[in-house]
Order: structure tokens, then sequence, then C-alpha cells
């Protein structure tokens, strides 16, 4: 072997290094703790606060569900796999429980002694029901017997009737109760999701309180049981492993197959059980046996379980929250208000940013293409588009206009499969050409094509996106989409569709980046590329925007980008695997997590190319997943107007950002960006709303 090639190896190996890799389930449980923070900040709104402890909640409700039941079915399985810092799966759970177990404290003290005081000082209280007045128990009986008594169905356990089934993520009431003849008998009650679980007690100007429904439920269980004395009663809250392993390859029928894994969802193996403190331990001792649950996987906490219904808090205090905001129209079509669209799209690439821009030229797009007698056909892919959405509409309308209509709706999106499922047989109903998916891959990539006729010309339309096709989310995300007609974009287009609805072994395409197909080894050419350029005395530079980074042989290359002196800006809002300042691997490495008002969900690759500067948009991080066992599509920008946009305007001020900026340590911790002496406080989220504002202000001055 060659000097150079044993150089080469030497390289490689400490490369892989377990140390060098934060593991992947302790990063998302420390992105946990910065929701938890924003939770926790005064700068924050209160009621937008209260909002970051229910998204805390909910997360971790998603981590049990899908990362600790992963976890949980290899060491079932006895697997030894070995996680790329080190760890067994067993290994793993021990140090998440550990982690959990420091978080939830935190979580409970800061509702119990932060949030509710400082709710109750604004008039807003959240009650004990030992708190009430007599008068406002009585009301509170009146409510329970009137519209809560009736939903509720008191389930035995005796050796005549087994145990009953508790749903994923129910809460329930555990109830203990003597007879005449002294004996203790248990009863489970769940509490009904289809109720308010924030109970309205009274109301005055500037004033409203609440009672927790489990708590009303406690105080009227003799209605329950009469005759019976209650001897205790509980609330306990369940989480079941919902990873469900879709058969696709023996499936007859990918859509009958994903109902019934959604179905099967429900009687999944329990991997979580919550309790409050006070819980004695005979009760516990019924649940743990009969739920087959270990001790180490049940969570007391001192406060209400299932802090995700916080977010069914209802009060009308626009005082306590962020201030509403108006999209604007993204320039480039306000400049051509009432100007055809097909027109101004054929005039120049249309980059929109959302949620700051408008999301309905998207809508409009397609409202267009369905009523345009020009236009020959759609085709779409569908992962996440919510109820009602106008996206479906506009498809639908296409058929009656005689277009055709192709749509790949991804079944397999995880906890949307109903709704998609849905949303398949009714596009199927009216004839839209409907996929499924693929089988082994799951479609994440956002598409549409719109084909027209111009004369004698074929033009195809395009958006491409980092976001799904969905109204509600789009104002909730930050994403970035693009409308054109770019000839090579589209040609590339239509060959993706024709993967995804057809048999193609297409290996290349000229501009997009496709995973599974090219964008692993077309990525890692333009990282080399960057590397080469660093080498021959240039200033190489990566900003990369994403959500998680997580994929080992990215990581690896970007080590040695760092190592040849490339300078890496990564923004990566969730997990990271990478560990940034590591002498000799990534001190030229410095990683932001950047959390705000809206959730930042845009992917931007920028590779500064020795000053011929190239930047990529769409819908793939940099995990496994998304480059081996997805369809995701990269889309270059080509317009150095765009190309500038991005780079001066939109990374510029997230990486300028030092007020929801977090800094990554080399040991995995973050800490909070704050202003030099002197230095202006700058909020990237903030500072977008202000520039859009004012655009709004310039060209719909009557809006302000």
């Amino acid at each position: 072997m060659s000097k150079a090639a044993d150089a080469l190896q030497t390289e490689q190996s400490r490369l892989d290094e377990p140390s060098l890799y934060v593991n992947r389930e302790l990063s998302l449980i420390a992105f946990q703790r910065r929701v938890l923070e924003e939770a926790a900040d005064p700068a924050n709104a209160l009621l937008e606060r209260v909002k970051f402890l229910s998204i805390f909640a909910s997360n971790l409700d998603e981590f049990f569900m899908v990362r600790v039941a992963g976890l949980m079915q290899k060491v079932e399985n006895a697997s030894q796999e070995l996680s790329p810092d080190g760890r067994t799966p067993l290994a793993q759970l021990e140090a998440i429980r550990h982690e959990v177990n420091e978080l939830l404290p935190e979580a409970y003290d800061l509702f119990t002694n932060g949030l509710l005081p400082a709710l109750s000082r604004n008039g807003i209280r959240l009650l004990d029901y030992d708190e009430l007045t007599g008068d406002e128990k009585s009301r509170m009986e009146s409510y329970f017997l009137r519209t809560v008594f009736p939903v509720l169905t008191p389930l035995a356990f005796d050796p005549g009737r087994p145990f009953p089934h508790i749903s994923n993520l129910s809460l329930n009431v555990a109830v203990s109760v003597k007879s005449a003849d002294g004996r203790e008998h248990f009863a489970r009650v769940k509490v009904p999701d289809t109720l308010a679980q924030l109970v309205p007690i009274r109301e005055r100007t500037g004033e409203s309180s609440f009672l927790w429904l489990e708590q009303l439920i406690i105080a009227n269980l003799r209605y329950l049981f009469p005759g019976l004395t209650i001897v205790d009663a509980h609330p306990f809250h369940v989480t079941r492993d919902a990873e469900v392993a879709i058969k696709e390859v023996e499936s007859d029928d990918l859509l009958e197959t994903i109902e019934e894994a959604v179905w099967q969802r429900r009687f999944r193996d329990v991997v979580r059980l919550q309790v409050n403190l006070r819980m004695p331990a005979h009760i516990a001792d019924i649940l743990l046996t009969n739920l087959e649950v270990d001790n180490t996987d049940v969570y007391r906490v001192d406060g209400p379980l299932d802090l995700s219904r916080l977010r069914h808090l209802s009060v009308d205090r626009p005082d306590l929250k962020d201030k509403p905001f108006a999209p604007c129209t993204a320039p480039a079509l306000a400049d051509k208000a009432g100007a055809d669209l097909f027109t101004t799209i054929r005039q120049g690439d249309v980059l929109l940013h959302h949620p700051y821009e408008s999301f309905q030229p998207v809508v409009e797009f397609l409202r267009k293409a369905a009523a345009d007698p020009d236009v020959l056909a759609i085709k779409m892919t569908l992962y996440r588009t919510g109820r009602n959405s106008p996206i479906v509409e506009a498809l639908l309308e296409a058929i009656d206009n005689g277009k055709q209509v192709a749509v790949l709706v991804e079944l397999k999106a995880r906890f949307d499969e109903e709704s998609n499922i849905e949303w398949a047989r009714a596009l199927e109903r009216d004839g839209v050409h409907v996929v499924y998916g693929l089988v082994g891959l799951k479609v994440h990539s956002k598409v549409a094509l719109v084909v027209r006729r111009e004369g004698d010309v074929m033009r195809r339309y395009v958006h491409l996106a980092t976001g799904n096709y969905n109204t509600t989310t789009a104002r909730l995300y930050t994403d970035l989409g693009m409308l054109t007609c770019n000839d090579q974009i589209g040609a590339d287009v239509t060959d993706l569709f024709n993967f995804l609805t057809g048999y193609s072994a297409k290996t290349q395409f000229d501009r997009l980046l496709v995973a599974p197909i090219n964008l692993r080894k077309r990525f890692e050419e333009l990282v080399e590329r960057e590397i080469a350029h660093q080498r021959q005395g240039g200033q190489g530079h990566l900003i990369l925007k994403m959500n998680a980074l997580e994929d080992p042989l990215m990581i690896r290359q970007l080590y040695r980008a760092s190592q040849a002196g490339v300078k890496l800006d990564l923004l990566v809002r969730g997990i990271c695997c990478l560990r940034p300042g590591v002498s000799g691997v990534s001190d030229n490495v410095q990683v932001t997590s950047i959390l705000g008002r809206f959730l930042e969900h845009s992917r931007i690759y920028y590779f500064r190319n020795g000053g011929k500067e190239e930047i990529y948009l769409g819908s793939a991080d940099l995990m496994p997943r998304n480059l081996n066992r997805r369809v995701e599509v990269l889309f270059p920008v080509g317009d150095e107007r765009l190309v500038r946009r991005l780079r001066d305007h939109i990374l510029s001020t997230y990486l300028s950002d030092n007020v929801k900026a977090r800094r990554m340590h080399s040991d995995g911790a973050y800490t909070r960006v704050v202003p030099a002496p002197g230095e202006p406080a700058i909020n990237a989220q903030a500072a977008f709303l202000a520039h859009y504002n004012g655009l709004t202000a310039a060209t719909n001055p009557e809006r302000q």
C-alpha cells in the first residue's frame, strides 16, 4: 500500500471514531430542551410560552412512539448494533431515560412555578378542584352530569372482565373502589379527548378560569360507581409503539396494507407510562403488570399529565400572543399585479419565502392550471396536505375540466396516513391517476408540474419547494418555493414523474439532485469541489441550512472539508451528530440552531465554488433516511438575482441572529448567542417579518 493510501486510510479511520459523533437520540432530546427554553423565555409572549410547553410535550410523545419504540424493538431482538457514537440499543435507552428524567422535572417546575403564576397575574387561572368555591363546584357538577357523564364508560377489571385496552396517548383515571362487603376493586375510566380538556369555570372581563377535565371526573366518580366507596383515583397516560413496519414487498395492495398497519398501531407495546407522584404502589403495580411495562419506563410527574393539552387553552387575549401578521405578495408578483401568472414565470423564476410571503400564488398556480384551456396535464406529489385542502380542490377542478391529472399521495407519511388515505380515495373517485408511493421508498419531494400548450410549443411550468402543499403549515413553517419554466428543470421533473408513476431506470438528471438516485453522489462531489477550491488557494465556504444532520458519511466528508480549511456554517434546527470545534477535525465548523415563532423548515445548501456560487433548495436533510430511503429533490437556483437574495438577505440574516440562535459546542451542548456590547440585537424571524411587512406597506398601504 502506498504512503498516500496509508495516510488516507488512517484519516478515514480517525474520522470513524465514535467520540466524533453525537448520539442521534440525545441530540434530539437536546433539541427538546431548546424548545423548553423558549417556553421559559420571558421575552416571548405569555401564551406563546404556553404553546411552546405544549409543543415540548407533544414532541416527547412522538419521540417515545418512534425513536424509543425502535430502540426497544432492537433490545427485544437482542440487537448489539452500535450507533455511530458507539452505543448499543440498551445503552442508548439507559441514556435516554436519564436525560428525560432530568428534563421532565424542569418542565413541570416551569409549568407550576413559572407559567401558572404568570397566567394568574394576567387573569388566566388553571385551578385545582379544591380551589373552587361551593357555587363553582355546583356549576361544574351540573356541567359534568349534562356533558361529561353521558360520554364516560367505566371499565371494571376482575376475573370475569379482562383488563381493558388502553389506547395510545390516552389519558385515563385508575379508580380503586370498595364494595359493601369491604373488598376493593379496580376500574379504568378514559378521559374523553372529544371534550374540552380545560373546562371553563367562569368568564369575566379580563379574567378566565379553567379546570382540568380529569379533576372534574375524579370529583364526580360517585355517579359512575353508585353504592360503592371511592378509595383512590389517579390519572395515568399511556404511550404505545407507533413504529409499525409496513411489509410493502409482500403486499398486493399498499393502501389496504397501510390501513391495516394504522389499525394495528393501536395495539402495539406500551413504551411509556406516565403517572403522578401520588399514585400508590398497589395501583401502579396493577398498571405495570397488565400493561407489561418495566418500572424503568414509568415516568412520575408532579402535575397534570399530558401537557400537550395546553394547546386547548382557549382565551381571547391577543395582548398575550404574538402580533398577527399578513403575508405579503412576493415582489416579483406584486409588481405585475393582474398579469398572467404563466407570463410572469416565463419572464423569470419566482422565489417564494414562506410564511412571510404568501402561499396563495402556489394555490393560484394550480387553480389557473385547472381552468386554463391550454393546460393539458398536471402532475404533483402530496405528502402532508391537511384538511379542506384548496390544492386538492384545484386538482379535482382540473379533472372536471378534462385535464390529465396524476398525483402521488404518500400514504406512508407518519401520523398522516389516515388523512392521506382519504385524499387518495377522493381523488381516485373523481378520475385522478393516483399512485400510493414506491415500494421501499417514501416520497418526500415537493414538486408540481403543469404542461401547457403554447402555439407549437409544449411548455413545462414547475413548482418546487422545501415544504408541503399545506396552506396551514405554510403560515407556521419557514419554507422556500420556486416557480420556474426552465427547460432543463422541466425535463428533469418529467423524468422524475416517469420514475414515480411508471417504470424507469433513470440514473442521470441534468439539474436536479434526486435521492436515492444521484443526490448523495452529486452532493459529495459539490463538497469535494469546495475542498479542491480551498486547496488551490480559494476561499472555500459552505453554508448548509437543514432540519437535521445525521448521516455518518456526510459528516465524515464535512470533517474532511474542515480539515482542508473550508469554512462551514451549519444552520441545523434539530438533530446534529457532528461535533464542531474538535481540534484538528472540525476547527472550521460552526453549528447554529435557531428556534423562534415559526418552525424553521427550509433547506438551503450554499457552495461558494470559487466565486461562481451555487445554491440548492429542497426537501432533503442530511440523514440516512433522506439520502437512502426517500425520494427527495434538491433543485438549483439559477437566477443570479435569487442567488444574491438567498445569500445576502436570507442566509446572512440567519447567520447574524444573536437573539434566537444557540451555538453548539463540541460536547453536544448548546448556549444561547447574545449580542456583544454595542452590537444590535438581531432576531432573524423578527427581521424577516419587519422586512416583508415593509414590502406589504409599500405595495398595499391600505393594509397597514
